[in-house]
């Protein structure tokens, strides 16, 4: 069977999908920007918490120091991640789990360099090689971590459809059975 070219194509839904959509070893540049983007948004949280509960720096100058001293790091992290498990896809030439871990070890490692301290570093280096190959093979297997969510239907407060009793009525009509 050959694929259609003439099909349309169903653009992907979020960017995690994107991420997953090509096998490791392909799609560096998008699966880059996927890493980045969510890194970014976690950095900034992370600054923004910082900032605020934190060191609570004086003047703009000060604060953008600190949204840069928390964000450039973990896209750091993020980056090394993707180009780790990339680079050990293609010299490898294999899809396991060990270039996951060689992701998670690099991604530590810049950790370490971030804090200036190599204990650290390698500690996250570990904890993180051993995180990205728990993923890798829940991939590979094809379970999950979180089940989706349910979608339950419209639900409003004010609608009587909802039964909010505490103890629900027994069935009508019944006996006791000595008729």
């Amino acid at each position: 069977m050959s694929e259609d070219l003439e099909a349309p194509t169903r653009p992907l839904k979020s960017f995690n999908q994107r991420f997953w959509a090509y096998p490791d070893g392909q799609d560096a540049a998008g699966k880059m920007m996927v890493a980045n983007t969510y890194a970014m948004i976690g950095g900034l949280i992370i600054s923004t918490y910082d900032v605020v509960m934190l060191s609570k720096p004086q003047g703009i100058g000060n604060i953008m120091v600190r949204y840069g001293y928390n964000t450039i790091p973990i896209m750091g992290m993020a980056s090394a991640f993707t180009m780790g498990t990339y680079t050990a896809t293609k010299l490898r030439g294999k899809d396991d789990p060990y270039n996951y871990a060689i992701g998670g070890a690099l991604a530590g490692g810049v950790f370490g360099a971030w804090r200036k301290c190599a204990v650290t570093g390698n500690c996250m280096a570990i904890a993180l090689a051993i995180a990205a190959v728990v993923k890798k093979l829940s991939l590979m297997e094809g379970w999950t971590f979180f089940p989706p969510p349910q979608k339950f239907g419209y639900q409003n407060l004010f609608m009587g459809r909802h039964d909010r009793t505490l103890m629900k009525d027994t069935e009508k009509g019944w006996t006791t059975g000595r008729e």
